[in-house]
């Protein structure tokens, strides 16, 4: 389930709260009563392990001298293009 932040604007208390996601979007504020809205924030999830392409898939090739792009042959990226 996911987590959801609320502010009140009566007292300007913010709160968390793990609901179901067809819950309401405003919920009674703990500090003193009066309805708080739920925010529009950021997920929070972090992708750990193999697979993703900044562990595993990108170039690490690095720009020549001369202004070139870098050779990207080895890479997986590379034999899709």
């Amino acid at each position: 389930m996911p987590i959801y932040e609320y502010h009140c604007n009566s007292c300007q208390h913010e709160f968390e709260l793990m609901e179901s996601m067809d819950s309401a979007t405003e919920k009674a504020c703990p500090e003193c009563g009066a309805v708080a809205k739920r925010k529009i924030s950021a997920p929070a999830f972090h992708l750990k392990g193999t697979g993703w392409y900044t562990s595993d898939y990108k170039c690490k090739a690095k720009p020549s001298d001369s202004g070139e792009s870098p050779s990207c042959a080895g890479c997986p990226a590379a034999a899709t293009k």
